[in-house]
């Protein structure tokens, strides 16, 4: 997917010094069916017919998840930072490479493919898979855009991240 990992720019020292941000937007922007269209290609039909909703990280990981379940005729579920869902919800706290965060979502059941845009270093993939099996959701897998590859061989409970872009290749 190199034509894909092209249109991702690279941004030193945002948010802060010494981190590189990849940016998506111009990905987003200029090739948003084929980047739906790769994303979709990371489970077979099968894997596609036993998930019921597609739950996205905040805020990148909505885009991407809300319209990876409109293509496929799935709900959609949302992971959001502390205090942006209506009670009842549950909440996980965790730590990020430059602090500490708590996500939310609400209750409910069914097969959940988790999706976000970039993996790091795992932390917050981590924390919504754990998050949403706390919410009653069996998570069936996991998927970003980018994997920075921080984490290498990332997996949680023997459920390896799936990535378009590597950034190991």
């Amino acid at each position: 997917m190199s034509e894909l990992k092209a249109h991702i720019r690279e941004i030193a020292d945002f948010p802060q010094e010494g981190i590189v941000f990849r940016d998506i937007t111009p990905l987003l922007r200029d090739h948003f069916d084929a980047t739906l269209s790769a994303l979709s290609t990371l489970l077979s039909q099968q894997e596609w017919h036993g998930i019921d909703a597609i739950a996205g990280i905040e805020a990148r990981g909505f885009i991407l998840a809300s319209a990876l379940a409109a293509r496929h005729g799935k709900g959609f579920v949302p992971i959001r930072k502390e205090g942006k869902l209506p009670p009842p919800v549950s909440r996980i706290s965790y730590s990020l490479e430059y602090g500490t965060a708590t996500l939310e979502m609400a209750n409910g059941s069914g097969r959940l493919l988790i999706v976000d845009d970039v993996l790091a270093t795992g932390g917050t993939m981590t924390a919504a898979a754990e998050l949403a099996t706390q919410a009653g959701y069996e998570v069936a897998a996991l998927m970003s855009l980018v994997d920075l590859n921080l984490a290498p061989r990332f997996n949680w409970r023997a459920l390896p991240l799936r990535a378009v872009v590597n950034y190991a290749d």
